[in-house]
């Protein structure tokens, strides 16, 4: 089919293909740099992963430098249409120096900023709250010992620092993003002092206000993790009143809830009270496994759930999955473009008919739309999308795919 019968086809529904492709254009989703590594990074220092962060397999081509990571994005962002950003771990730094977490600096993290500038990238921020010896306990900003706490709260300090300094030079906020795997792995007696402990190290953390058209703070919970099953000291109910009372965006991450959970259900609810979300798309599969997205009916309900809700200007949508059993470039390229498919979906979708119907409780008129709109010519619409951001798809991407994954394969 030809893009112009698409064209006629979604226009019969009222909907406007040109208006749904222009507005796919201009969003951005913020790539994760750990997908490219296993979640190593560059430090020398070494500690337990923490909080059942855990990558599995050993398909060749993992980067091992920054140089290999920065080479592995660029190509998978060639492969990926529209302009994007990269959400990068403090412990991606790349300098000669060591220092530690409470040491780092913008310094560090500058040949980030300078070639994000050449790739005409935003940039955003995590503090790294594990893979330390003092993580090894599993308690960060929650630990009984001031002096550990104060290590990671100055950690937290200079992490705020380094994104409104990537912020400010990039001209684009950096959302920092703020995740601590703190918890214990068998009932605790007392569960408010340590989250009493993690609120006071989060006010002493963010004590210092930023410009925000520089940066943006976030909260992200966490239902479990491998070695915390009991208790999480940063729950989602935690964060939520935290993100609420201190007006930080919260993040939601689909792995990090119970898995029956809709996580796309709690979009709308949770936009009643805080004004802006982070959205961490990625597939549980039985618990936070961080597989690769599928354009499977999760993804397209939280895009649906963005559109219809008219929250895709208060929502920063980023990826979190590492896959070590498959090419690493490849689970980039395909998890982006299944979110923007997704996307691209519910922007085709004739949302005042399907309101109208369901405000008339004629929902016979709703199944009916739903069910037969999904016969519609979407890939036609992605194809002529990605035709005009000059990126393959369908077996031209395939081979592309393949062809780069063969020149990095011989890493070790």
């Amino acid at each position: 089919m030809s893009y112009n019968s698409a064209k006629a086809a979604f226009a019969d529904w009222g909907v406007d293909t040109e208006t749904a492709l222009g507005r796919l254009a201009d969003i951005p989703i913020s790539m994760h740099c750990w997908q490219g590594d296993d979640v190593v990074g560059f430090e020398t220092k070494t500690g337990s992963s923490g909080g059942g962060i855990q990558a599995t397999g050993n398909h060749p081509g993992r980067a091992r430098t920054p140089d290999e990571l920065r080479a592995d994005l660029e190509f998978s962002y060639s492969m990926i249409p529209g302009k994007h950003r990269l959400n990068l771990h403090a412990f991606y730094l790349d300098t000669d120096q060591t220092p530690d977490r409470d040491e780092i600096e913008y310094s560090h993290f500058a040949p980030w900023v300078d070639w994000a500038k050449d790739q005409s990238l935003g940039l955003d921020f995590n503090p790294t709250f594990f893979a330390h010896e003092k993580a090894d306990d599993n308690l960060t900003l929650s630990h009984p010992d001031q002096g550990i706490r104060d290590f990671w709260i100055e950690h937290g300090k200079r992490s705020r620092d380094i994104a409104a300094q990537m912020g400010a030079a990039l001209g684009t906020p950096c959302v920092n993003n703020i995740w601590v795997p703190d918890g214990y792995k068998d009932t605790p007696v007392d569960r408010m002092a340590p989250r009493q402990r993690l609120e006071n190290s989060l006010d002493a953390m963010m004590a210092t206000q930023h410009d925000k058209a520089q940066m943006l703070d976030a909260v992200e919970s966490k239902l479990f993790g491998i070695g915390v099953e009991a208790c999480t000291v940063g729950s989602h109910e935690f964060y939520m009143g935290y993100a609420i009372r201190k007006g930080t965006l919260l993040c939601l991450d689909m792995g990090h809830f119970h898995p029956t959970e809709n996580v796309a259900d709690k979009l709308s609810s949770v936009a009643l009270s805080v004004d802006e979300i982070l959205l961490h798309v990625s597939r549980p599969m039985r618990w936070d496994s961080d597989h690769v997205i599928l354009l499977d009916d999760a993804i397209m309900q939280m895009a649906q759930e963005l559109v219809s809700a008219d929250l895709l200007g208060r929502t920063h949508i980023g990826l979190d999955f590492f896959d070590a059993t498959i090419s690493r470039t490849a689970a980039w390229v395909i998890g982006t473009r299944n979110m923007q498919k997704a996307l691209l979906r519910a922007l085709l979708a004739p949302w005042d008919g399907l309101k109208s119907a369901e405000n008339k409780l004629d929902f016979t008129s709703r199944l009916v739309v739903t069910e037969e709109i999904k016969d519609l010519p979407y890939a036609t619409v992605w194809a002529e999308f990605c035709d005009r951001m000059g990126v393959p798809c369908g077996q031209s991407l395939v081979s592309d795919l393949n062809r780069y994954q063969a020149s990095v394969a011989g890493r070790n």
